[in-house]
């Protein structure tokens, strides 16, 4: 992967992990780093996931895709919350 993608990864993480958390109710006890690094993976396995869908590479906006980022980074999100509020 070149660095330019690495950095657009970032940047969609960043946007992916916010309107993750923002589709939650509530509010959520996690820092805004671990909101990053949520929305990253998101983005990286809901790109796969959206591979193997089908549904990757389409014309326009992938709208499909951002919603299954966004529904990963959901999870994530209330996952790593859980976890955290276990300690």
């Amino acid at each position: 992967m070149e660095i330019s993608g690495i950095i657009s990864a970032i940047v969609i993480g960043i946007v992916i992990g916010t309107l993750g958390r923002l589709v939650l109710p509530g509010r959520q006890r996690i820092g805004v780093l671990w909101t990053i690094v949520v929305g990253i993976v998101a983005a990286f396995v809901g790109t796969a996931v959206a591979k193997v869908l089908g549904v990757a590479d389409t014309r326009g906006i992938d709208w499909i895709e951002w919603i299954i980022q966004i529904a990963l980074a959901a999870v994530g999100v209330t996952a790593l919350e859980r976890a955290k509020a276990r300690d």
